[in-house]
């Protein structure tokens, strides 16, 4: 098993625009050709655009972009920049009188932080595109992730900074990669150490709270702190139909539950899309498996690249 870019998957690319003073951004994932989809929203409240579409019933079989971005709902707006892009490039779904980029995507709030008036929008979704050309991709505090924070389950003043990761493998000749944008409401650990790396945070001790302590805490809580969501996109090279990455889309959440603690709350709308580029024969469960691994390791990502920002302190810091 070796160590691959998400970009060294055939037909995949990956750009990113950001505000940095206003504190959001977008990322987006396109396969011109189009990619066979799934997904699985497991947050309580979710900001997604097009996720019924990829219900296996549905008629749509492929799609052409996922757009992941700030801005909550608002954010959404970043995938008309995609669609722009997509028709001038003559991709999409063939209706006869014009062909339609399918164009599906997920926010996350960062409203907290920078100027909440600016969000992801159409020009900021297009440039995300044009990026993408690059063969360009930085982790921390860049695309989706330049808002996003973590760690705040007892309130945003004892918050962190988080960002966007990605992490990919090849075994044989079998792809899998990920981006993710974390922006939890809860703490985020290194999966193969459950060291902690980054979420509440106690300014006057400079440590982090353990999720033991906080579940002490839970009993005082009538509510959790809105504004959070992990968002991310799963690539893989395997031969899959959409009821297949219907379903790794869901094993893939296994490594949201390793990394990030808790998840999948009333306040977060986590979410995993899952594109195939349908080139390689394997078994599905072994997608999913790797899915796990790269999500996992993703959001570790996110965090230790991440920078210190909006008046909140990163991992690096610490």
């Amino acid at each position: 098993m070796r160590e691959i870019k998400i970009t060294d998957i055939k037909g995949i690319q990956v750009g990113q625009a950001e505000n940095v003073e206003a504190g959001t951004g977008c990322t987006v994932i396109l396969c011109k050709e189009g990619a066979v989809a799934g997904v699985d929203v497991r947050g309580g409240g979710p900001a997604t655009r097009e996720t019924d579409l990829l219900n296996p019933i549905n008629m749509v079989e492929k799609i052409h972009a996922v757009m992941l971005s700030g801005g909550s709902a608002y954010g959404l707006d970043a995938a008309s920049g995609a669609m722009q892009y997509l028709e001038e490039h003559d991709c999409g779904f063939d209706m006869k009188v014009c062909k339609v980029p399918i164009v599906c995507g997920a926010s996350l709030f960062d409203l907290t932080l920078g100027n909440p008036k600016v969000r992801p929008d159409k020009k900021m979704g297009y440039q995300a595109c044009v990026n993408s050309e690059m063969n360009e991709f930085i982790q921390g505090n860049h695309g989706a992730g330049t808002g996003a924070s973590v760690g705040k389950l007892l309130g945003f003043d004892m918050a962190m900074k988080s960002g966007i990761g990605t992490y990919g493998v090849q075994v044989g000749d079998l792809q899998v990669a990920c981006v993710c944008a974390v922006n939890a409401c809860g703490n985020v650990v290194d999966y193969k150490t459950n060291k902690p790396l980054a979420g509440v945070y106690n300014p006057k001790l400079n440590k982090l709270i353990s999720y033991e302590d906080l579940l002490l805490k839970m009993s005082e809580l009538r509510k959790l702190q809105d504004g959070n969501t992990t968002i991310a996109c799963v690539v893989t090279n395997a031969k899959l139909n959409k009821a297949q990455c219907t379903k790794i889309a869901g094993i893939a959440h296994n490594g949201y539950a390793r990394a990030i603690h808790p998840v999948h709350t009333m306040s977060d709308g986590d979410t995993i899309f899952v594109l195939s580029t349908n080139e390689v024969d394997v078994m599905p469960d072994e997608v999913g498996i790797l899915a796990t691994e790269v999500i996992a390791t993703a959001i570790k990502n996110a965090v230790v690249y991440a920078e210190s920002a909006y008046g909140l302190k990163a991992y690096k810091d610490l």
